[in-house]
């Protein structure tokens, strides 16, 4: 009876071993994830400025054509 109870008590570790592994490897595959998409944030911020900055260049054309063309209809 001895050795079927250690036998039990080695499944069960077995078992908490197996869930604990599929535990780190979720816990893992998140990680990867938010780094991802931290990444993707980073980039994407990036873009909205430099998009933002030749938004602005296009702003500053734009009025500078304006003023030429009401001193050419003027």
């Amino acid at each position: 009876m001895a050795s079927a109870a250690s036998e039990d008590t080695m499944a069960k570790k077995s078992r908490l071993t197996q869930v604990a592994v599929k535990i780190g490897a979720a816990m893992g595959r998140a990680d990867r994830k938010a780094h991802q998409i931290a990444r993707a944030g980073v980039l994407a911020k990036k873009e909205l400025a430099d998009i933002s900055k030749q938004v602005d260049a296009l702003k500053r054309q734009l009025q500078k054509t304006t003023k030429r063309l009401k001193r050419a209809l003027a």
